[in-house]
Formats: structure tokens, C-alpha cells, sequence
């Protein structure tokens, strides 16, 4: 699904939002590896999946233009 606003935030704008979201990515990433017990691994891997999902949207966004 695609959101209006990314739809049209310039590429360079784009870009930067897509660079956050590696950053927090493999922060999150971090705190998994450091994380112990199974509710606080859970919850990292759902923040995760849900940083993925943005990045895919938004690169899937930045591709298209470059068509």
C-alpha cells in the first residue's frame, strides 16, 4: 500500500528516510544481540519486521520513480 506523502517527498528526502530506517534497523538489531529472555527478543523482532516492511515500502517507492 502506498502512502501519499512518501509518494511525492523528493528522492533526496526519500533516501534519508530510507537511511534512518537501516540505521534503526541495525540498532535494533544491537539491542537483540545484547536483549535476554524471550518477551524483550520478541518485541525487538517485531520492531524489526515492522522497519522492514517500511524500507521495502519506501525503497519500492524510490525504484518505481526510476523507471
Amino acid at each position: 500500500m502506498s502512502n501519499s506523502y512518501e509518494d511525492s517527498l523528493p528522492l533526496d528526502a526519500l533516501n534519508e528516510r530510507i537511511a534512518i530506517l537501516e540505521d534503526n534497523i541495525r540498532q535494533l538489531i544491537e539491542q537483540a544481540a545484547a536483549a535476554s529472555g524471550e518477551q524483550n527478543e520478541s518485541r525487538i523482532a517485531d520492531r524489526i519486521s515492522q522497519q522492514n516492511d517500511e524500507l521495502d515500502r519506501l525503497i519500492k517507492i524510490r525504484d518505481s520513480r526510476k523507471k
